[in-house]
């Protein structure tokens, strides 16, 4: 499956591509396998559409009316660039006979604007304002799919996961607060074929950097509350430091609160049983029982809900590390790094985000080549048994030490029955993982 996030390759024949979409939408839908043709964003964009139990025959609903969406988007900061939006799109929108719409973070429709008789089909689908495309409620389509992935998308024909949607093309950017980075929602431009073109994915992207500087004006800085500190890094049970006082969180409430804190923007309860359970079958009332027992922990207007978010603002350890890895700052990134993220969580989206963490880190240290950060990263208890570290580590110290654990490493991989070794997030995390299994299974002291 090709990476690319341009619908249509330039030179590429419309209809044809449509017809090779068609078919393999089918495939998907009928067999669950994704065949070549279809771009990575749009295959893994159609599996989270099935794991959130949209169907392909479904539809939008309209969740927000009269009066109820006036006041919303009176509301929404999104509201204060609507002028600059309509400037640069709207021309374009009604010419072309397209659509321009806007929609919140969790892919509510606020706007719909453009040619009328476009509108008109639109409405068909229920693409009209207040109705909630989101990928979990639609599955694939540019605004819903550029909110949930944070980057723009380029959606064309049968790429669209809800059949009635499949004649159209749209291309979205998300919109970020200038001052948090937390997703405000997604600037769109819907039509037909002729969208499918980087033209319209580039235009869309700058008219959503346009308002995110137009938001940057129109903000002031405020005297924010002072931030709460999480530690959750090479421990099971996190820490969290906030009005002078400092609180350890159980297991789960402190999977919750890094989750929380990964996405201030907020999430609902099936998106938080989903990123919490493996098994699917949990019910709602497990987790409502959890977050009213944090809530109180935390105290009172901490942990506001629909959606679910954090109140008050929270600096992860994690989100430390991930920050400095983005900016280059390998040194300072492998400072803060004191282990594994909750290594003995089950959470699936606890787990995603503890193995991208490690495997950032640990690529950035083998490629800065820095001896005594590859020395540190391989004496720690979740890198002592990390072959490319200490091949990384031979190449720029090879000390008499070094080159013996290498060579000892190296013959357990070459022993019979030995495969290639998986990364070391892997190694470590099954390791606890197996003792911790182990630890539950023992029977109870008499």
């Amino acid at each position: 499956m090709t990476d690319s996030w341009l619908a249509l390759e330039p030179g590429a024949d419309p209809a044809e591509r449509a017809r090779t979409l068609r078919r393999a939408h089918e495939t998907f839908t009928e067999a669950g396998t994704v065949p070549r043709p279809v771009r990575s964003v749009v295959a893994e964009s159609w599996r989270r559409s099935v794991r959130a139990g949209v169907g392909p025959d479904g539809t939008a609903n309209v969740e927000l009316m009269d009066g109820d969406l006036g006041a919303y988007r009176a509301e929404h900061p999104l509201s204060r660039v609507m002028p600059l939006v309509r400037e640069l799109l709207g021309t374009f929108a009604a010419d072309g006979e397209h659509l321009l719409a806007v929609c919140d973070a969790h892919g509510r429709l606020l706007w719909v604007e453009g040619h009328p008789a476009t509108r008109r089909r639109a409405g068909r689908m229920n693409f009209v304002p207040g109705a909630r495309w989101s990928e979990s409620a639609v599955g694939t389509n540019a605004p819903g799919t550029a909110v949930a992935v944070g980057r723009p998308v380029q959606v064309f024909a049968a790429e669209h996961f809800i059949r009635r949607v499949q004649p159209w093309t749209c291309a979205a950017a998300p919109v970020h607060d200038p001052r948090t980075g937390r997703v405000l929602g997604a600037v769109d431009i819907t039509g037909g074929d002729g969208l499918a073109h980087p033209h319209s994915l580039g235009f869309v992207q700058a008219v959503a950097r346009a308002a995110e500087s137009q938001l940057a004006l129109l903000t002031p800085e405020p005297p924010g509350p002072e931030a709460a500190e999480l530690t959750a890094l090479g421990r099971d049970e996190a820490l969290l430091s906030a009005d002078g006082r400092r609180v350890r969180l159980s297991r789960r409430h402190s999977e919750i609160v890094v989750l929380l804190a990964h996405h201030p923007e907020g999430l609902t309860g099936d998106e938080l049983l989903c990123a919490l359970y493996e098994n699917e079958t949990v019910p709602a009332v497990t987790l409502r029982a959890e977050l009213a027992r944090l809530r109180g922990i935390l105290g009172p207007g901490r942990l506001a809900s629909r959606p679910y978010r954090l109140t008050m603002p929270v600096e992860c350890d994690a989100a430390v590390v991930e920050r400095r890895l983005r900016a280059g700052a390998v040194t300072g990134a492998a400072t803060v790094y004191a282990g594994p993220l909750l290594p003995g969580s089950q959470a699936p989206a606890v787990v995603r985000l503890r193995r991208r963490l490690a495997d950032g880190l640990r690529a950035a240290l083998i490629t800065c080549g820095d001896p005594d950060l590859l020395a540190d990263w391989g004496h720690a208890p979740w890198g002592e048994d990390d072959l490319d570290v200490w091949r990384a580590l031979a190449a720029v110290r090879p000390t008499a030490a070094t080159r013996s654990r290498l060579a000892a490493l190296e013959a357990e991989l070459a022993a019979p029955g030995r495969g290639e070794r998986p990364p070391v997030s892997r190694v470590r995390e099954t390791a606890h993982q197996n003792a911790a299994c182990a630890t539950c299974l023992q029977p109870p002291a008499s």
